[in-house]
């Protein structure tokens, strides 16, 4: 028909419009993640809980274990910002190593219990039915007993033994790894805290894998001969990994809070060493006419534990969608 102006086709119409940006998992997770608030706010948490645990002793203006007996249990002041405590050592100098004692062993309980819980929930969600009880028996006895009982009990049972023997070593050999055992005590609560926690990512990950094994995708694998544990390692674990990395952020703060109930039990990280803990242990006597003491490693124990569940709860919301609570 003359005049008429011919529509476009539809090959002609896909060609003149923009490729779609492509989006990935990840990449969706980390928008929702920065649109949250309060996981800013916990982020921005993690972030200066982590940079004083490694630059906070540089900066602070005294030793932990510096005492000034004639400046015993000072108010704060311009020498001493949050005063000092019952022996006249800086108050806010300890926070800030306790910061460290705190982060390390968060840190390392947690990547411990990690490793062990991942290792054997992939085995017991894929290794057969004698595996999966074995492992489901082991976790049922380990989690029968409560967290904090059980590893005061490691700790209180291994403690005082190890350091013994260490003393042994070195006074026989002079070796020099025990001229100091204040890095056992930080050594028996990794041990005790990540032997209470591997159960509940080993269930994780057992759950998760059980979910996953029915996927066409992983069928496919199978259909064409890939080895079970390729299977496993590239495409079961990957695909669990966001469910473990929210357990994680949670179970880094209740380290921190078992690591400062440990030490105010007095079987945890023992004086002169900088704990939260041990800190309003020793000062919980003083704490009706001297209430900063106590307050002030309380307070910063709270927040930080705050701090990182808030930043749990973002990572849950942008790696769990369906949840409903992401923007």
């Amino acid at each position: 028909m003359s005049g008429s102006t011919m529509a476009p086709t539809t090959t002609e119409t896909i060609i003149d419009l923009p490729p779609a940006k492509q989006r990935s998992l990840w990449g969706d997770a980390m928008r929702r993640l920065v649109r949250n608030r309060l996981s800013i706010i916990g982020l921005t948490v993690a972030a200066i809980l982590f940079f004083l645990a490694i630059f906070g002793p540089a900066l602070a203006p005294y030793s932990y274990t510096e005492q000034d007996l004639m400046r015993v249990a000072e108010m704060p002041s311009a020498d001493h910002w949050l005063g000092t405590d019952e022996i006249g050592r800086d108050l806010f100098s300890r926070v800030l190593f306790g910061a460290r004692t705190a982060t390390l062993v968060a840190t390392f309980s947690t990547t411990i219990s990690v490793v062990l819980g991942l290792g054997l929930g992939v085995l017991a969600g894929y290794g057969g039915r004698w595996a999966d009880m074995i492992i489901g028996r082991l976790t049922d006895i380990v989690m029968s007993v409560p967290g904090l009982l059980l590893a005061a009990l490691i700790a209180v049972s291994l403690k005082d033994p190890i350091v013994r023997w260490a003393k042994d070593v070195y006074e026989m050999n002079g070796f020099f790894l025990f001229a100091d055992t204040t890095w056992l005590d930080l050594l028996v609560v990794f041990g005790g805290l990540a032997f209470v926690q591997w159960p509940g990512y080993a269930r994780l990950i057992r759950a998760q894998i059980f979910s996953l094994r029915e996927e066409q995708y992983i069928k496919a694998a199978q259909s064409v001969g890939v080895p079970e544990w390729k299977i496993a390692l590239r495409h079961l674990l990957p695909n669990a990994l966001g469910p473990v990395i929210v357990t994680m952020t949670f179970s880094f703060s209740s380290a921190m809070a078992a690591e400062a109930s440990l030490s105010y039990l007095g079987v945890g990280i023992r004086p002169p060493q900088a704990s939260w803990g041990n800190m309003i242990q020793s000062n919980i006597g003083s704490w009706s006419y001297r209430p900063w003491l106590v307050a002030v490693p309380a307070l910063t124990l709270a927040l930080v534990t705050l701090g990182i569940n808030f930043l749990g709860d973002g990572l849950n919301d942008a790696l769990n969608p369906k949840s409903g609570k992401a923007i």
